[in-house]
């Protein structure tokens, strides 16, 4: 599980400013951008009106989210799941990615209704790069191959991830 900060007040009206809505579910700060503001925070797999909530870790800076969006529209995902159908090795670390993610679900805690599931289309395709990002700067590189690609991409054109905030 990538280690948690626990959210303050400040925190929350940050995040809170960042999604326009107050946030539901939040476990941890999974990580901070270069400013040192909340950009992907964990959620517990269950909210608290009950419903069960598969998205761990999910992207709060407004830049972030939406350069995430601009590389799902470029076609990015189509290309990466017929790559992850061709290579076996890649396809592999998806699947150690998806365990991973299930793992770090899990230690917040268990929800029956979707064990097994993870999100952004793991273990055998590409659904949501704003997920795989989320996990990829949670768990750090090496974790998810295909969101660590898409963090490269992202780096250069995202001041947060590049530290120019």
């Amino acid at each position: 599980m990538a280690r948690l900060e626990p959210m303050s007040a400040s925190d929350e009206a940050t995040i809170a400013a960042q999604l326009g809505r107050s946030p539901r579910g939040v476990a941890g700060i999974a990580w901070r951008c270069a400013g040192g503001h909340p950009g992907v925070v964990a959620t517990f797999p269950r909210l608290a009106d009950g419903t069960p909530f598969p998205t761990v870790y999910y992207l709060t800076c407004p830049k972030l989210t939406a350069a995430c969006s601009t590389l799902e529209a470029s076609g990015l995902m189509a290309e990466m799941t017929s790559r992850l159908a061709a290579d076996g090795s890649l396809a592999l670390a998806y699947q150690q990615a998806h365990a991973s993610y299930l793992a770090d679900r899990e230690a917040l805690g268990e929800v029956p209704e979707i064990a097994g599931i993870s999100a952004g289309g793991m273990p055998s395709r590409v659904k949501c790069l704003h997920v795989l990002v989320g996990h990829s700067l949670a768990a750090g590189a090496g974790v998810n191959p295909l969101g660590d690609e898409a963090v490269a991409l992202l780096r250069a054109g995202v001041p947060c991830l590049a530290g120019d905030v």
